[in-house]
């Protein structure tokens, strides 16, 4: 137990002390994970409206291949992305490898299909004439694809809470794109991974600590957003 206090304390006194690697640790993490979190649903709301919405041969296909990548393993993206960018690869002379530039795009690679396949699932469960009644009423189909949006904005921000948590825990496409280089591509996750190879098992749980209180602060922002107009006045 001794360990897991001074875990606690050494949480503390990084984010109290304002200690410089760390900070620039918590602020990577957030960047790269917030930006990653960002392009998925950039990509994947559109590609999730067109799954549920629309149907066209190998629709089923397409949504089973979101479905798998919900559970890829973030070593397996890492791994693809990796062979992209190396020097060798297709996209090896962007230059991008060991960079935080990389860790988006993998982080962005694992999000998307979450997005893709909770969209999807969100959008299905609005009543299918919702769109046609908007458009009766003189919606033009922008209009109507807004209000279903806003018909499905509790499951939509979820989808987001749930890419998110996924990018910002994970550390096998992190530490593999982006070499965990001190002061370059460190996060907490592999900032925590490093501390425990030393044995410095309290300073990884105050990693570990820190990644939780960054989670719950972005998804308590979420969930906020998310119950706002659900609450009965």
């Amino acid at each position: 137990m001794d360990v897991l206090f001074d875990g606690l304390a050494d949480a503390i006194g990084l984010l109290v002390s304002g200690d410089q690697d760390s900070w620039s640790i918590m602020m990577l993490t957030l960047r790269v994970s917030l930006t990653a979190t960002a392009i998925a649903l950039l990509v994947g709301l559109p590609l999730g409206a067109a799954l549920a919405l629309a149907r066209f041969p190998g629709r089923r296909v397409v949504l089973a291949a979101a479905n798998t990548g919900m559970g890829m393993p973030p070593v397996v993206v890492g791994l693809f992305v990796t062979v992209l960018l190396w020097r060798s690869g297709p996209l090896g002379g962007l230059g991008l490898l060991y960079t935080p530039a990389a860790m988006v795009v993998a982080q962005a690679a694992i999000a998307t299909p979450i997005v893709v396949a909770l969209v999807t699932a969100a959008l299905q469960q609005v009543d299918p004439d919702f769109r046609v009644q908007m458009q009766g009423l003189g919606a033009t189909a922008t209009r109507a694809f807004a209000a279903l949006l806003n018909e499905a904005r509790l499951p939509l921000l979820a989808a987001a809470m749930a890419a998110f948590g996924a990018v910002v825990s994970e550390v096998g496409a992190a530490q593999m794109v982006g070499g965990n280089l001190a002061g370059q591509t460190r996060v907490l996750t592999t900032a925590a991974v490093l501390a425990t190879s030393r044995g410095q098992f309290s300073l990884a749980i105050a990693f570990g600590l820190i990644l939780l209180m960054i989670a719950f602060g972005v998804n308590l922002a979420l969930t906020l957003l998310q119950q706002r107009r659900t609450v009965p006045r």
